[in-house]
């Protein structure tokens, strides 16, 4: 069997995130970038302003200004989404802020042959905080409002005979800033479509592993009809029938009241129980199979049986990945059995795969192993493949 390098790449419940999520990291690095870029390109038209503003006012507005972006700029990297998503916010709301502040700090002096005022250099990047953060409407208004609100000031604080026309400058800005923004907003809302999308697959992907769930005991109950209860039928029908007719009458019952049984969701398996279970679920789907088992007080010990019935449903989609996924490989199972835990390892020494590039639409392993068993209460999965180095499945229920 093929032992796998510890470069493995591992797939577990939760280890991924949304499309969503993603755009939002990315956008967030991307905001915080542009405010690491404009913090230094601004620093001479800083200079310049702080000579008409009261002597308070610029340190508060680069704190106002700044502060949220380049604090963005490192979250973005290491921080939790709900992180970055607060400080997008506060990206949009120091920009409102600091601008309202710009009448308090102004001492009414003018510049002459001036360039303009440093915050009117990025309206639109604050906007892309407001662009993965709140609804369209909301984000071309607040791009329309900071941007009339930074060319004012860039109109007021200039002498008349250095004024150019409110208005085109205006129109100017909030054009240049809306080809970011729109695209903002596009994302994010892509990001939030594939989402529910991806969401619809799953639940209808589990739908279908239910409906199959039920199609086999079904074909179960059939063969069980037809075995066991046509045969008795046939067998008591005979002249001679006999002792053996009564023998096989009672063998038959006894399985359907263990049929019956094993569908009670209610009921609990022993640790042979799940033994057998475990091995049936393999066995079904490749017959060779060989499975070690480790057992420790199992025998005196009660499993729920849903929990049972959920990791051999994952184990034997493990075993049918592998048998058409692998080529000709070497697998084996190994079971451990003990008084609080019972875990599942389907190994094989195929061609193995790239964890990260398996497509969206393929739901076996991330529905049919990880999501369920990260729905069963104590159930945890884990695939670990890497291209050449074979595949391991771990499926753990813990009490």
């Amino acid at each position: 069997m093929a032992t796998l390098p510890a470069s493995t790449q591992e797939m577990t419940p939760g280890a991924d995130t949304s499309a969503a999520d993603r755009i939002m990291r990315m956008f967030g690095r991307f905001i915080g970038a542009g405010y690491v870029f404009y913090v230094l390109v601004s620093i001479p038209a800083i200079v310049q302003t702080a000579s008409i503003t009261r002597p308070w006012w610029t340190p508060v507005a680069l704190v106002l200004f700044f502060g949220p972006g380049l604090a963005l700029a490192v979250v973005a990297f290491v921080g939790s989404i709900r992180a970055i998503t607060m400080l997008a916010v506060a990206c949009m709301v120091g920009y409102l802020v600091g601008l309202a502040t710009w009448p308090l700090g102004w001492t009414g002096a003018s510049f002459v042959e001036s360039e303009p005022v440093w915050f009117s250099f990025f309206p639109a990047l604050a906007a892309l905080g407001a662009a993965i953060t709140t609804t369209p409407a909301r984000v071309f208004l607040y791009l329309a409002v900071v941007t009339v609100g930074a060319q004012t000031v860039n109109y007021t604080v200039r002498e008349p005979v250095d004024r150019s026309p409110l208005v085109p400058d205006v129109v100017y800005g909030f054009g240049f800033g809306i080809i970011f923004v729109g695209a903002a907003v596009m994302a994010a809302r892509t990001g939030r479509l594939l989402d529910r999308t991806r969401a619809s697959s799953y639940a209808q992907a589990a739908r279908s592993a239910t409906l199959e769930a039920r199609s086999v005991e079904r074909r179960r109950f059939d063969g069980l009809i037809h075995d066991g209860v046509m045969s008795t039928l046939l067998a008591a029908s005979r002249p001679d029938a006999g002792d053996a007719v009564a023998r096989q009458a009672r063998t038959t019952l006894a399985e359907l009241d263990a049929l019956r049984d094993d569908a009670g969701s209610a009921d609990d398996f022993s640790g042979d129980d799940v033994l057998a279970h475990l091995r049936a679920a393999a066995t079904a789907v490749d017959g060779s199979i060989p499975m070690t088992v480790h057992a420790s007080d199992a025998a005196v010990t009660r499993y729920p049986a849903e929990a049972i019935r959920t990791v051999g449903a994952a184990l034997a989609e493990a075993v049918r990945n592998s048998v058409r996924h692998a080529g000709e490989a070497r697998r084996e199972v190994e079971v451990t059995v003990a008084a609080d835990e019972v875990h599942v390892v389907v190994r094989d020494d195929g061609i193995g795969f790239d964890t990260d590039s398996v497509p969206a639409h393929r739901l076996g392993v991330r529905v049919s192993i990880v999501d369920r068993m990260a729905r069963l209460s104590g159930g945890s999965a884990e695939l670990r493949s890497a291209p050449g180095a074979g595949t391991r499945v771990d499926l753990w229920w813990r009490r």
